[in-house]
């Protein structure tokens, strides 16, 4: 390499940040396939930190199959594929982060909505309108209906046929959990917001039931641009106490997701 890392900053997981700045120098080719990294020392020293940061980064380049040890000689670096999809959300529970998430709801379930109306079986209705009740049935209970309510939008997602969809909202629940207890929570604070919610729900699927493409993607845009809305005006309170802690789940770890 021809020049050494610098120190790092402490305010974040230092073994995360080595592991960046290294898969950063190999996906630019700055350090070259086949190439040998430094000894576990000679790493410490640049980053100024400890050798065990630095074999916590090395385990997580190895899991994104960047580097392989070899046995008595040392790290070497592999050639890299397709960079995978990640998440970094450092701006922990946030509000912002919460918008976000659903900006790429808001991006994702109306181009699904729009499919499974043009795909949807009498089995895929049955399942949405089953996923409908059991939201129906959660709050009744006194449950917050998240696990139902993305479990909702999967059976909309299976009626569209599309495998890599499913894969990839598949990936995006840990993130969208997180959100939908946020919104969800913040709309039980309200009666009018909760019947807005089942409204909508209602016209996605008569939608999707219909047939109609172009109103179950109309509907699904809407009710993501409504659930912003929803946000928007929970107040400093809500943000200050749930709202904080419900929105946790959108920093926690994630696995890659490599197309």
């Amino acid at each position: 390499m021809s020049s050494p890392f610098s120190a790092l900053k402490p305010s974040a997981r230092l073994s995360d940040q080595v592991a960046s700045a290294l898969e950063a120098e190999i996906r630019a080719g700055r350090i070259q396939a086949a190439e040998k990294l430094p000894t576990e020392a000679v790493l410490a020293q640049q980053f100024q930190v400890s050798r065990t940061v630095v074999r916590e980064a090395i385990s997580r380049l190895k899991s994104l199959e960047l580097v392989d040890s070899r046995q008595g000689s040392g790290v070497y670096v592999l050639a890299p594929g397709i960079e995978p999809l990640q998440f970094d959300l450092p701006h922990t529970a946030s509000r912002e982060a919460v918008m976000q998430i659903v900006e790429v709801r808001r991006a994702l379930e109306s181009e699904v909505a729009e499919l499974a109306a043009l795909r949807r079986t009498d089995d895929d209705i049955a399942s949405i309108r089953q996923a409908v009740q059991r939201i129906a049935e959660a709050v009744r209970a006194g449950r917050d209906g998240v696990e139902e309510d993305v479990l909702f939008h999967r059976a909309i997602a299976q009626a569209a046929g599309n495998p890599f969809m499913i894969s990839t909202l598949d990936y995006l629940a840990q993130f969208l959990k997180g959100a939908t207890r946020v919104t969800r929570a913040n709309e039980a604070r309200r009666a009018d917001f909760a019947d807005a919610v089942n409204h909508e729900h209602t016209q996605i699927v008569l939608a999707i039931e219909a047939g109609d493409a172009a109103a179950a993607r109309a509907a699904a845009a809407q009710h993501m641009k409504n659930a912003l809305a929803r946000i928007e005006q929970a107040d400093i309170a809500f943000w200050a106490q749930d709202g904080a802690r419900l929105a946790q789940p959108l920093v926690a770890a994630s696995a890659p997701l490599v197309f």
